[in-house]
């Protein structure tokens, strides 16, 4: 669900960049503009990539990135918590900032579910 999540997000933003299509909000709501827009959307893809790699892997218990490591599972969850926590400072920032001023809120909810996918990974490596 998570991955399929990111990969809707990626494919949203594909479709605001080239078709703009009046369902979806404008391409300035997508990206924060911190990476130029054509490294993100291969960063992204390579993202999605790895991260149905690792799900194929857990799903299978196979290795390289499916097999039960309780000592990797314990770190990659924690990092998911910096990343969430990250997150959740980023998004008082968002609230705190007047709307004129304010970023985008696309990318926030999205690197919640990218926190959520590293804890779920985790888990699974621990189990």
């Amino acid at each position: 669900v998570l991955l399929a999540l990111f990969l809707a997000r990626v494919l949203g933003q594909i479709f605001a960049a080239t078709l703009a299509p009046s369902w979806l909000p404008p391409m300035r709501r997508w990206y924060s503009g911190l990476m130029p827009y054509r490294y993100l959307l291969p960063a992204q893809i390579v993202f999605l990539v790895i991260m149905a790699a690792m799900t194929v892997s857990v799903a299978h218990e196979s290795a390289p990135l499916g097999v039960e490591a309780p000592a990797v599972g314990t770190w990659v969850i924690r990092a998911s918590y910096v990343y969430a926590l990250g997150m959740v400072v980023r998004s008082v920032r968002y609230a705190r900032t007047p709307p004129e001023r304010r970023g985008v809120l696309i990318p926030i909810v999205f690197h919640f579910v990218l926190a959520t996918f590293l804890f779920t990974y985790g888990r699974a490596l621990s189990r």
